[in-house]
């Protein structure tokens, strides 16, 4: 057995990178229980275990005392002076015990808890390797679907999405190879559980760093993010050189670099904005295609503001459900209101004090100068109230005009 154990020992470290020290410490561990097992025996009990020649050996830890109350726990001070003149009470002395049997039962209970402490180090080493890639993006293999998960092969550990993180309308078949962004990595009792997603923002970031080296070398930064996963999503950067055009960057020559990622994504519309310091430029260029005419600031919710288009672009600000409004709002992390340009004219010609007060608040350094850092902060919650306003509609469009909720959000980076 000794010649044996070593020997699967050294194949365990060498073929599955599982140290021998592990796999010993948890071998003299079983000894002590199967031991104590099987002898009947209460005492405190050592294993040791030969690395050179494989031989078991226990040993009986008994303390030091004056005088003997356990026999099988402790060791007079005159026997003790016996073994060794050195001895002093407290000290604890060894005696070995090894049952002349002892190498059946220690070879049933090894064969037990080695491989139980395989599959116990396998998984800590899985577990550590893909944590690495946590908040990553990786290409891995579709194996199976369910009710319930699509189960994406990633080498040594097959990684579940579930519905919420599967883009809707996209089709999975067994052998498709598809990029996932790992949300999550656990150590759950069963092994390493690894959790994907197509659906998540950083995946598109993680995109646009593979597709654009600029995003990836830090010239170009993505500032926020607003998604609705395989339909439409906005996307925030600036640069830090100023011969960089942020946007054409992304973009790319003929739009090769953004079409890359559409078509990874199965056609999801991509608005690549410029984000500025001046809040209300940003606003509006968060509402890309539509014009804006202007931006007024709520001076009792910082957070909140009215933006004027023209008539005939009142929809297309909106957008279809009320999808543009909604992402730009998430994307500038304010709360935005719609207006067309003769409903504002009718509410300042009925408010003219009211529309006063606003335009001062919308000149105030303090309201219309907002820190990109507080607009992403501040849009941590996806709500969003989805407005119902069309042209049609124009006489109720104050109460059905789109606005993004109080707590629409962008994700930042």
């Amino acid at each position: 057995m000794s010649k044996e154990l070593l020997g699967a020992l050294d194949t365990l470290e060498s073929e599955k990178g599982i140290k021998k020290e592990v796999v010993i410490d948890a071998l003299e561990a079983a000894l002590v229980s199967a031991y104590k097992r099987n002898y009947g025996q209460a005492q405190n009990v050592e294993v040791d275990f030969d690395q050179v020649k494989g031989n078991i050996h226990v040993y009986a830890v008994k303390e030091v005392v004056e005088d003997v109350f356990d026999s099988r726990l402790e060791v007079s001070l005159q026997d003790a002076l016996e073994i060794n003149r050195a001895y002093e009470i407290g000290d604890d002395i060894r005696f070995e015990v090894t049952p002349k049997n002892f190498g059946r039962i220690a070879a049933q209970t090894a064969k037990q808890v080695i491989m139980q402490r395989v599959r116990e180090a396998e998984r800590g080493i899985i577990f550590d390797e893909y944590s690495q890639y946590e908040n990553e993006i990786v290409t891995g293999e579709v194996e199976r679907q369910d009710n319930r998960f699509v189960y994406v092969s990633l080498g040594k550990v097959e990684a579940v999405m579930g519905r919420s993180d599967q883009l809707p309308g996209e089709t999975y078949r067994i052998h498709d190879k598809i990029k996932v962004f790992v949300s999550k990595v656990e150590n759950a009792t069963k092994g390493p559980q690894v959790f994907v997603s197509r659906t998540a923002p950083d995946l598109l970031k993680r995109l646009f760093e593979q597709e654009v080296p600029e995003i990836f070398d830090g010239i170009v930064e993505i500032v926020s993010i607003a998604r609705e996963a395989g339909d439409r999503a906005k996307v925030a950067v600036r640069s830090n050189n100023p011969n960089v055009d942020p946007v054409g960057t992304c973009v790319g020559p003929k739009g090769q670099r953004v079409q890359t990622i559409v078509n990874e994504l199965h056609g999801e519309n991509m608005d690549i904005v410029e984000w500025t310091d001046d809040t209300a430029v940003f606003i509006a260029n968060a509402l890309n295609p539509a014009e804006v005419l202007d931006v007024i600031f709520d001076p009792e919710n910082e957070r909140g503001c009215t933006v004027v288009v023209p008539d005939y672009q009142l929809s297309l600000a909106i957008g279809k459900r009320g999808q543009n409004a909604r992402l730009a709002a998430k994307l500038t992390g304010f709360k935005i209101d719609i207006k067309s340009e003769t409903e504002a004219s009718d509410i300042m010609d009925a408010n003219p004090t009211d529309v006063a007060a606003a335009e001062t608040a919308d000149e105030a350094p303090e309201t219309a100068d907002v820190d990109a850092d507080d607009s992403v902060d501040s849009a941590a919650s996806d709500q969003a109230v989805e407005p119902a306003p069309t042209e049609t509609d124009q006489a109720t469009a104050d109460d059905t005009s789109a606005a993004a909720s109080d707590d629409s959000a962008s994700d930042d980076e």
